[in-house]
């Protein structure tokens, strides 16, 4: 009778175990977070930083790009990639800690580095050998005073001062097939909003690039910071639109380059960037808010006196 009755709490333990386990797998599923634990010495932490939504829904959507470039992320062993909870920067600095690489996708990124309030600890990071990414916008600087060193840090740099936009359907071509962002994927016509004539650093080396209106247009690229431990950056003006998240080719070439700058050897095939159809999906719009009807009286004026 006792060891009937051990085996039953055995049995029920065990069922707890797993309805309990099941449960933090779910939840870790909803922040992003990858499902299996790995050790400190081997993960790869990557934290991507959105902003505010700042251009029409189905445009620039910032934190809803960075949720399922996390989710890519994540499917690759021995990686773990979070988003900031906080929009342009983290508050809590532990979030920074053994952080591996830094992606961007967001306004422009140039004025959220270099800007004095986070000016020491973004470049300490970077100087460590920290990998950066910036996303379609985030290439860019509002603050001109901040252009050339963003320029020598991310490898290029997008200005309204010295560059212009076309939207318009193009061959996505690798202008270095054997480059790890490259792999696993096929030159393919990809319609995007196409930043055209940045500026880059003699070091930057062009990985994508279109031709419009017979010039090309380098839209991707890479660098090995110097004097930064290793360091490496990845821009990519493209994401524009959400809809080419929707796109296996171009989420992958993404998300190789993220990897690549976290130093996480790719295989032939490239990243994994498999996930569930509802994460590439984009709920409906909020509804607009409320214009305040136009009051059609004149305000009265006070009779005046006359004196």
């Amino acid at each position: 009778m006792m060891l009937t009755r051990n085996v039953l709490y055995l049995v029920v333990t065990l069922a707890l175990v797993v309805v309990l386990a099941g449960k933090a797998a779910h939840a870790r599923e909803q922040i992003g977070q990858p499902d299996s634990d790995t050790s400190a010495e081997d993960s790869k932490y990557i934290l991507l930083i959105s902003t505010k939504l700042d251009h029409p829904w189905a445009t620039h959507m910032y934190r809803q790009g960075c949720n399922l470039l996390a989710a890519c992320l994540n499917n690759t062993p021995g990686v773990k990639a979070i988003v900031s909870p906080e929009d342009d920067w983290p508050k809590d600095p532990a979030a920074l800690k053994g952080v591996d690489a830094i992606v961007f996708y967001s306004r422009p990124a140039g004025d959220l580095l270099l800007h004095p309030r986070r000016r020491n600890q973004a470049m300490k990071l970077l100087k460590s050998g920290v990998g950066l990414t910036a996303i379609h916008w985030a290439t860019g600087t509002t603050d001109d005073q901040y252009g050339p060193e963003y320029m020598n840090l991310l490898g290029g740099w997008f200005s309204f001062a010295h560059a212009g936009l076309k939207v318009d359907k193009r061959l996505l071509q690798q202008a270095k097939a054997d480059h790890p962002v490259c792999k696993g994927w096929k030159p393919y016509k990809l319609r995007d909003e196409f930043y055209l004539n940045l500026k880059f650093s003699e070091q930057a080396q062009p990985i994508l690039q279109v031709n419009v209106d017979g010039v090309e247009q380098t839209v991707a690229w890479c660098l090995e910071r110097p004097n930064s431990k290793g360091g490496r950056s990845f821009g990519t003006t493209l994401g524009h639109f959400h809809d080419n998240f929707t796109i296996d080719e171009f989420r992958r070439a993404i998300v190789n380059g993220i990897l690549w700058t976290a130093h996480v050897e790719l295989p032939k095939t490239g990243a994994d960037v498999t996930i569930p159809k509802a994460k590439l999906t984009l709920p409906d719009p909020p509804p607009p808010k409320p214009v305040e009807p136009i009051k059609d009286e004149l305000p009265k004026l006070e009779a005046v006196e006359s004196q």
